[in-house]
């Protein structure tokens, strides 16, 4: 059976008739705008949430943090509960938690309890890897680029839509509670068409979960990220930092050799080191960087008051999300389908470059020329559309680089490299503009913003070195490779034309 033949009979999954595409589609979609919603929306609030709940900026950190911590634990296992129980079933399970979640963080004003609805909320990582298993399914060959490409683009979007959602919503000291009320409006949505339209499938993959290997994943995960996020507050040489450091590469050295012993492993080890995974994964990593560098350091600068500081255009955080973030999010919308169109007909590592060297401009821009509003409205424009192009190309890699039974798992791999991404790029910008910060002002410097947005330019130059090595690798790859494997790329090659609206037909 030629590897064409073999995707399209697995895309249909079972004699259930297909979701329509278009359906299918905006139903992942809204189901990733859940993730990134809910992720970007309290980043704007963490201040309202100290001052109204009575605890420290530090206290209110956690709300980022237990989220990100709980994201690194659940992601791979419910990837992995996609692949063996299939994925109808482990989604509706995440956003009903998602939905509990959001619901105690409207109800509640303790920080504890906001805490543990951030850590269900947290589940809804496992939501993207997911969504990309139900399109590699549900989905023929000549389609598949493209509708990955949509969903992937909500990842920056719907973080873009929580910043203006929570701006909006809580200008001029308003209850930090509102935002959750639209997150937990489409988490509901999410739900409802997830029920309705998406049929359920028999898993991709036998077998069980290896749950020690997922509980000894979990805590090298939060040894690794705690000092990542806390290490600004803790002291990047304290004790604590550097032992959670140190135990991190124990616990996670530990892992993998569990999982070489394991029969049934929650990650191959195999699948960490090939390097056709390694593209993807790096690139994730630098791009979650990227995404925070840029949100953080055009949100905190807009908002400077110039006659304070001497640069800074003084917006409230509602006009700092509407005119200089929202204009990157609509352009993300519209590019999307063109994104995965141009996957289709060059390859995913040389789009992958593309948007890498758009990331390279758009924080040169922002490190040499910020002195007037469009210069900032063209540098966040620039790095947003790196984003968008390097989470349409991400997933199409992945699924190019494992089985059909691993899609979940590998891109609940890459999304914890992403996830990861964020912290480190949230945490060196904290970092870096707090060095720079000027004693008479209590503001930073504005050389801090041109070391941020270098920052910036160097995790996009890192993508573009990444997908430069991944092409050279391609082209020195032996011919013959299992069908499988390529499966995406072969089967996609002279597909039909598309919608240039929708991107589905």
């Amino acid at each position: 059976m030629s590897a064409g033949a073999e995707v399209s009979r697995a895309g249909t999954g079972s004699s259930a008739a297909p979701t329509r595409p278009a359906l299918l589609v905006l139903t992942m979609s809204l189901g990733v705008t859940t993730l990134s919603l809910l992720q970007s929306l309290v980043v704007p609030v963490l201040g309202p949430i100290g001052e109204q709940l009575g605890v420290s900026p530090a206290a209110a950190g956690w709300v980022l943090t237990a989220n990100l911590l709980a994201a690194a634990v659940f992601t791979p296992v419910l990837g992995r509960l996609g692949d063996t129980r299939g994925e109808k079933l482990v989604i509706l399970g995440i956003l009903a938690a998602v939905a509990v979640g959001t619901l105690l963080a409207i109800l509640t004003r303790s920080l504890p309890l906001l805490i543990v609805a951030r850590v269900l909320q947290g589940s809804s990582y496992g939501l993207f890897p997911l969504s990309i298993s139900v399109l590699r399914r549900e989905l023929p060959p000549e389609r598949l680029s493209v509708a990955m490409s949509i969903v992937s683009s909500t990842l920056g979007v719907g973080g873009v839509v929580g910043l203006v959602a929570a701006g909006l919503l809580t200008g001029d000291g308003g209850d930090y509670h509102r935002p959750f009320w639209i997150g937990l409006g489409v988490t509901l949505l999410s739900l409802v068409l997830v029920a309705v339209l998406l049929p359920r499938r028999p898993a991709t993959a036998t077998g069980r979960v290896d749950w020690l290997g997922a509980v000894v994943l979990g805590i090298g995960l939060v040894l690794l990220l705690l000092p990542v996020s806390q290490g600004n507050g803790w002291g990047w040489t304290s004790p604590l930092t550097l032992g959670c450091a140190a135990g991190a590469l124990v616990v996670l050295g530990l892992w993998v050799l569990l999982q070489r012993r394991s029969a049934q492993p929650l990650v191959r080890p195999a699948l960490l080191t090939d390097p056709r995974m390694l593209v993807p994964n790096l690139a994730g990593l630098m791009t979650g960087i990227g995404l925070f560098v840029s949100f953080l350091a055009v949100m905190q600068f807009v908002q400077t008051p110039p006659g304070v500081a001497g640069y800074g255009f003084g917006a409230p955080v509602l006009e700092a999300a509407v005119v200089y973030l929202l204009p990157g999010g609509v352009a993300g919308i519209l590019l999307a389908p063109f994104a995965g169109k141009v996957i289709d007909r060059i390859g995913a590592l040389p789009t992958l470059l593309t948007g890498a060297l758009s990331g390279v401009a758009g924080f040169v821009v922002f490190a040499l020329g910020r002195s007037e509003p469009w210069l900032v409205v063209t540098a966040g424009l620039l790095s947003q559309l790196w984003v968008t192009v390097a989470y349409a190309a991400l997933p199409t890699l992945v699924v190019r680089a494992v089985r059909r039974s691993e899609t979940g798992v590998a891109n609940a791999v890459n999304s914890i490299a992403r996830a990861t991404g964020q912290a480190v790029g949230s945490t060196l910008t904290v970092a870096l503009l707090g060095a720079a910060t000027d004693p008479a002002t209590g503001l930073p410097r504005a050389s801090g913003f041109t070391l941020v947005a270098l920052l910036g330019a160097g995790a996009a130059a890192a993508v573009a070195l990444v997908s430069l090595a991944g092409m050279v690798q391609a082209r020195r790859s032996e011919p013959g490779e299992p069908d499988d494997l390529h499966d995406v790329e072969r089967a996609t090659a002279g597909a039909g034309e598309w919608s240039p609206v929708s991107g589905i037909r």
